[in-house]
């Protein structure tokens, strides 16, 4: 490799990392964007009937209508917000839950370590759609708030894991051992010490995990397990969309672009803060 290839390789690869940090963040954006412009605006009603069954996408309706007639650009918007808000909640119950279990199990003994690891395997190895359709199931009425709890307690074992391997790995820095001799309390060390230097690595978890929420979502959605009528969940508007997929084939193409755009964002968004956040690969 010449002197001007080293040069320029590492300023294509931050040129590189630049686009995809910005890729992700314009896709997230446009979503959440739209997501709060339904608490204002839709372009209809989202429960009355603004033209015919099935319609043909216009310029009065620009993704057409669905099989009740309902303007289908309002079903894909509203379907946005709850995306957004699913995700969200998910992921603040996931990260809560997750990082206390995980932070106790980084200070615990070896003994309840290793108790704590093992059940947490056991969680892992499950599927997190799994887990949470028995937690739906097991609250009896599916509404868009057993579905935030279900996926956030789904999510909460991959964060906890995480975040014991990640707290563990600061606590043999010298520096803690200097701390502990300073007097510095437990409490302490962790909020000077642990969660600065392990929350770079969590902030892009909770973004890659943000996908999976929305995916899953939509997973419990099209099995009738997620947020009832009339909130018009990307999943449920596929689930409904399958019987017309041949004579209507845009009621099922728009929910899932609308569901793969907001995963790609995400995703590429994580990828970017990974490399802009994380001090150690920045500095490779």
């Amino acid at each position: 490799m010449t002197a001007i290839d080293q040069i320029t390789t590492p300023a294509r690869r931050r040129s590189w990392q630049s686009v995809t940090l910005w890729a992700g963040i314009i896709l997230v954006s446009l979503h959440v964007i739209v997501g709060l412009l339904t608490l204002v605006w839709t372009p209809y009603d989202p429960s009355a009937m603004a033209g015919g069954r099935l319609e043909a996408p216009s310029w009065l309706h620009w993704v057409g209508t669905d099989r009740l007639g309902r303007d289908f650009l309002t079903q894909i918007m509203i379907g946005s917000r709850i995306a957004l808000t699913v995700g969200i909640g998910a992921v603040a119950i996931g990260a809560a839950i997750g990082v206390t279990l995980g932070l106790l199990a980084a200070f615990a003994s070896k003994f309840l370590d290793d108790a704590l690891a093992a059940a947490l395997d056991i969680l892992i190895a499950f599927p997190t759609l799994l887990i949470a359709m028995l937690v739906v199931a097991a609250s009896e009425t599916a509404t868009l708030g057993s579905a935030i709890l279900a996926l956030g307690i789904a999510l909460s074992a991959i964060v906890a894991r995480l975040t014991r391997i990640l707290a563990k790995r600061v606590l043999l820095m010298d520096y803690i051992t200097a701390a502990r001799t300073s007097g510095t309390s437990w409490l302490g060390i962790v909020f000077s010490h642990v969660l600065p230097n392990i929350w770079p690595t969590l902030s892009v978890s909770f973004a890659l995990q943000f996908g999976l929420a929305a995916i899953a979502e939509a997973s419990l959605s099209y099995l009738g397990l997620g947020a009832p009528p009339p909130n018009a969940s990307w999943g449920r508007l596929l689930q409904e969309a399958q019987g017309t997929v041949y004579t209507a084939p845009i009621g099922a193409i728009a929910p899932g672009i609308a569901l793969v755009s907001l995963v790609i964002g995400i995703n590429l968004l994580a990828d970017g803060l990974r490399d802009s956040i994380d001090p150690t690969r920045r500095a490779r």
